[in-house]
């Protein structure tokens, strides 16, 4: 930056309050100089949710009033700025993000289209479902890929229960696409049918059948074959119906299209197939994928040396090779933490500034199958080289990983706090959402 900019506080907007998003802010917020610099965190919602637990909120096995952290309460405490509103352009000329209309559920304009300027920003929309252009996916399929869609899923199946309960149908949820998401979602609504028997006529309302389709020859295409195998086995065995190497043709009001012309009935369909970043990122004139996901360099550079795009809206392959990291909470968070390093130096540096490069270290990965087991495949790095975990010591993976971003967010005492206070929930209040 010039002198001029030097002379005044640097105008730092992060553009979505995912994991990457909201971790950036509360970093920089804390961190930052008033002096020096200014941070904003713009969203369309008005809270957050850890992406990985949508499907646990989806089945209202967890409370979403306990889960969420709101993101005026979170920006008083970390020292951010935080403006409601969903990006929809860009003038790069102005350095300003063009914000789209604010509207009642009636229609009625709160707050009109406005602009915010920057001088640095990083956009972490996150991504949505990407359902190929199937007809019939938007208009009756639910998604559950943010925190409102999830929350609508809930309620509708909630609604279900209760016709089940008086009028004695059973449901059938079809659930497309077998990644971490479809899979963990069917476990937890069996877990939701068997916590349901403790509240009598509901019990027999939630004896509802669940179908999981997956176009690939296997589930969890992302994880070891033996993973894919053993979840499958598990999923089965609670009574889960699994059929892979079907592709849905078309989304019905009442099931599912498959190629042979077979039709699997559904009450209600849950399109978790595929991964797409927002639309309007195309339209912003920097390079994107065929996704609409940002490219950007080793620094999470966009085209743009003053537009930074991390998690699942950004496109990053590693020197060497080939394809670009996944759409994962686990790069959302290393690039996040990559850039809580990188830009404060940015803003001191009076030149403009490289770092170091972005590096990635593979964790493996975890698929937890509500509170009857889970999986998990070990990194390659230091003294591990691959393999597997299962049962209790993945299932305590998982949770760490929740409570980890918690502690990022929070700090340690008041992030292990909140664990002492879901723990004792647990205890106290009903094991699935009833209001």
């Amino acid at each position: 930056m010039g002198e001029a900019q030097q002379d005044k506080a640097a105008r730092v907007v992060i553009v979505g309050g995912g994991v990457a998003g909201l971790e950036i802010a509360s970093a920089l917020g804390k961190l930052r100089d008033p002096h020096t610099a200014s941070v904003t965190l713009v969203d369309a919602d008005s809270a957050h949710v850890w992406k990985p637990m949508l499907h646990t909120i989806a089945a209202g096995t967890r409370d979403l009033a306990q889960q969420q952290t709101t993101y005026l309460a979170q920006a008083t405490d970390a020292r951010f700025a935080y403006q409601p509103g969903a990006m929809e352009g860009l003038d790069r000329a102005r350095k300003e993000i063009i914000l789209s209309a604010i509207c009642a559920p009636d229609g009625r304009e709160m707050v009109p289209a406005r602009r915010i300027g920057y001088d640095k920003l990083v956009i972490a929309v996150g991504s949505g479902a990407n359902d190929f252009g199937t007809p019939g996916v938007l208009e009756h399929c639910y998604m559950i890929d943010s925190r409102r869609k999830a929350d609508d899923f809930n309620r509708e199946i909630r609604l279900r229960m209760v016709r089940g309960m008086t009028e004695g149908e059973t449901l059938q949820v079809a659930i497309v696409g077998a990644g971490a998401t479809g899979v963990e979602l069917a476990a937890e609504l069996v877990q939701l049918s068997e916590s349901a028997e403790a509240y009598g006529a509901l019990g027999r309302a939630a004896k509802f059948r669940i179908v999981l389709i997956e176009a690939g020859p296997r589930i969890l295409p992302s994880f070891p074959e033996e993973i894919s195998q053993a979840t499958q086995q598990r999923l089965e065995h609670l009574g889960v119906r699994v059929l892979v190497g079907r592709r849905v043709q078309a989304a019905l009001a009442n099931g599912l299209l498959l190629d042979g012309d077979e039709v699997i009935p559904a009450g209600l369909s849950v399109w978790a197939a595929g991964v797409k970043a927002p639309s309007f990122l195309a339209q912003l004139g920097l390079p994107v994928t065929r996704g609409n996901q940002l490219i950007v360099n080793d620094d999470l550079q966009t085209a743009d040396p003053d537009i930074y795009a991390v998690g699942d809206c950004a496109s990053y392959t590693l020197p060497g090779q080939s394809t670009p990291l996944p759409p994962t909470a686990q790069v959302a968070h290393q690039q996040a933490r990559y850039l809580i390093e990188l830009l404060p130096k940015v803003l001191a540096s009076r030149q403009p500034y490289a770092g170091k490069g972005f590096a990635y270290r593979d964790f493996g990965a975890l698929v937890s199958l509500a509170n009857y087991d889970a999986y998990g495949s070990l990194g390659k790095f230091g003294l591990f080289n691959g393999g597997m975990i299962k049962g209790r010591l993945a299932m305590l993976s998982h949770i760490w990983l929740y409570r980890s971003h918690q502690a990022r967010l929070y700090g340690f005492w008041r992030g292990g706090l909140l664990w002492l206070v879901d723990l004792m929930n647990s205890r106290l209040r009903p094991t699935i959402r009833l209001d």
